[in-house]
């Protein structure tokens, strides 16, 4: 009897924690108010943003076309006071965003806005006030307002003042939790990755690989064992993991952890970094060397002279020295890049470029018969440094693409960029296949196999842009080149004005074109009502205009071919944008009975219809029903995964199309399922 109770009662657990898992209310952003008195007549009015770790709440500037700014109104109280000035807000964040294809600005962990008024009236007690805002995180984006009430006088500035304090305090602690972002990790660990492949690539070079058989050979010679000589050969690899990570950490502490990430969305750093870069490039092409001042070797092989683990520290940081014509460009960049993502990024950078340096040295050291079969040093070095001069000079064009699509100065338009990285990577392809020969390059008389196939993979990048001079989206490089609407065509050569082409055939009354041709209903009673014509089951698309993960699954998970026959064949989508500042008519504007919002806009109806039917507000959301609007399946929120997100289709469909079997069964078994 027991064990029965137990398994109904954990069966009823699970349902509810697979309901419960996807609707939820998010509430990422607490907000307060406080009032402070400038002078007599003259106050400033405060409102503080808690925003909670992940999450983004969005600059009030922002370009049309993106996210939602955060917009401030304040009652029109006649003539007992007026603004002074627009409301400014604290220090943000502008970057780059991927889905939009333009830089946007936003806050994390807090904000402050401030907005100073003048009362020409001193019987003034209070002021109301709203804001609009739209917060993001990795999977979903929320579209809220929220009341304020200013009160105009001494005690209740005091107490604001006290509340804020608190508030303060807790937003402190979620800074200290931010420390422990799963996202901020996962990026760490890419960082790490990319710095290990370049650390590799800079010990293919002239200035670091001769000295590994040369290094190795020495400590294994002068030890006197062998187990000294693997000894003092690691020892000198972790001396290149310390002297790396000590720049990465110097960086860091001279700039501080955050102050990099604004710097490298400056618009003057990144023309300063582009002419670095240009410069590093024509450095590694063989036009000149980037060395550091002869003294500095000179007394640090003096140092390394003296012998035992301190001379084996000063051996390697002598090679870092000596080896900087080749890995100074390289270290620069991963600094550069490591600092755009904050925090601690540049030393992770730099242990993982240090390991990738120093793991040779270790290794051959502990297995000396490997250094036989290692290449010999010859041409093939130069030829790496050169490919990396090529690289970087490409990689330099996207700092001056930044800095022009900051400025809208139109100078660095796509098709000019994409001109640019066609002619650098075709030249690439002609050298590695021997048809330019630079200053260093040996005479060779044929190429080897290697060369051929890097040559072959640069040729097929080259043929591979040249579609995007005429409007081809170029998905590999996405986020590289400038935004397809910042060019001399942004709908592509021989588009229309849309972009498009329209589908041949008439729409059902109400309904428009969606993503890919879909045909969709804003309105949720058009769309039922055609849904019970036709047999079909209704996929509700909570969505909005500024959400960037409806975007991506738009344009990653619904083109694909499988999934797109569904939507456009088997059921009849509804999209209702939360984010539509359309008015509503008087007499349908109403108070929700869930949250006691006024409800006044479109986008304010459709959001509180989601909140009070399926207890979620957060955009994707999914919902498969029913012509009794019963739900087929539990809902689904942002899924990147094309065949899970095909798969919950195809069950929800199957549950409508079952005979005798209610939605409510079905969505409970589904339920079960998913954690079974």
């Amino acid at each position: 009897m027991i064990d029965k109770l137990l398994k109904k009662g954990l069966f009823f657990l699970v349902v509810l924690t697979g309901f419960f898992s996807q609707a939820q209310i998010h509430n990422p952003v607490e907000w307060d108010s406080e009032v402070k008195q400038i002078s007599d007549n003259e106050y400033q009015l405060v409102i503080n943003a808690y925003i909670q770790e992940n999450w983004h709440l969005y600059s009030q500037e922002l370009p049309e076309g993106g996210a939602l700014p955060t917009v401030f109104k304040f009652e029109d109280a006649g003539d007992k006071y007026e603004l002074v000035g627009e409301t400014n807000e604290s220090e943000s964040v502008t970057e780059y965003d991927n889905v939009f294809e333009m830089d946007l600005t936003y806050f994390s962990n807090s904000a402050t806005f401030t907005q100073n008024i003048k009362v020409l009236d001193s019987s003034l007690t209070s002021i109301q006030g709203k804001v609009e805002y739209q917060a993001c995180d990795d999977k979903a984006c929320i579209f809220q307002t929220e009341d304020f009430e200013f009160i105009i006088n001494e005690k209740s500035i005091a107490n604001a003042g006290k509340e804020v304090s608190e508030n303060e305090a807790i937003s402190e602690d979620k800074e200290d939790l931010a420390v422990n972002n799963p996202e901020e990790k996962r990026s760490f660990w890419g960082i790490f990755i990319v710095a290990f492949l370049s650390g590799f690539a800079a010990l293919l070079t002239p200035c670091v690989f001769p000295m590994i058989p040369m290094t190795v050979s020495f400590f294994t010679k002068q030890s006197k064992s062998r187990a000294a000589g693997i000894r003092n050969a690691i020892f000198y690899g972790i001396s290149i993991v310390v002297i790396y990570v000590l720049l990465g950490s110097l960086v860091t502490l001279i700039f501080g952890a955050d102050s990099l990430n604004a710097l490298s969305t400056n618009v003057w750093f990144n023309i300063i970094f582009f002419i670095l870069l240009v410069v590093f490039a024509i450095s590694f092409m063989g036009a000149f060397e980037i060395v550091l001042p002869s003294s500095w070797g000179t007394k640090i092989d003096s140092k390394a002279d003296k012998g035992g683990l301190i001379g084996i520290f000063f051996m390697a940081l002598a090679l870092a020295i000596v080896s900087f014509s080749c890995t100074g460009p390289i270290v620069g960049t991963l600094l550069v890049e490591a600092a755009s993502k904050g925090g601690i990024a540049p030393i992770v950078g730099m242990l993982g470029f240090s390991l990738a340096i120093a793991l040779p040295f270790g290794l051959f050291a502990a297995f000396p018969g490997w250094l036989n079969t290692l290449p010999k040093s010859g041409g093939w070095l130069n030829t790496v440094k050169v490919t990396l001069g090529f690289l970087e000079l490409a990689l330099a064009f996207k700092f001056l693409s930044n800095a022009d699509l900051v400025l809208q100065l139109h100078i660095l338009e796509r098709e000019i960029f994409l001109a640019i990285w066609i002619a650098i990577f075709g030249m690439l392809a002609l050298y590695l296949f021997g048809k330019i020969r630079l200053p260093h390059d040996s005479k060779v008389d044929h190429i080897s196999v290697g060369r051929l196939i890097t040559g072959l993979v640069a040729l097929i990048f080259t043929i591979y842009l040249i579609p995007g001079l005429w409007g081809a989206p170029l998905k590999i490089i996405s986020g590289f080149p400038p935004p397809m609407q910042y060019s001399e065509s942004p709908d592509g050569i021989g588009a229309s004005s849309a972009g498009v082409s329209s589908p041949t055939g008439s729409l059902p009354e109400g309904a428009k074109y969606g993503p890919h041709d879909i045909v969709s209903f804003h309105e949720y009673e058009d769309g039922l009502e055609y849904a019970k014509q036709k047999d079909l089951p209704v996929l509700i698309d909570f969505t909005g205009h500024a959400c960037v993960n409806c975007r991506k699954m738009e344009e990653r998970v619904w083109s694909e071919p499988q999934i797109l026959e569904v939507l456009k064949n088997d059921v009849v989508l509804i999209s209702l944008y939360v984010d539509d500042k359309r008015k509503l008519p008087e007499s349908e504007q109403y108070v929700s009975e869930t949250t006691g919002k006024e409800i006044e806009s479109i986008g304010n109806k459709w959001s509180d219809f989601q909140i009070t039917r399926y207890k979620a507000n957060a955009q994707p959301y999914y919902v498969l029903i029913d012509h009794n609007e019963e739900k087929l399946i539990a809902p689904s929120a942002y899924e990147p995964d094309a065949d899970e997100y095909y798969n919950w289709l195809k069950k929800g469909i199957e549950n409508f199309s079952k005979p005798g079997t209610s939605s409510t069964q079905s969505l409970n078994a589904d339920s079960v399922s998913v954690f079974q």
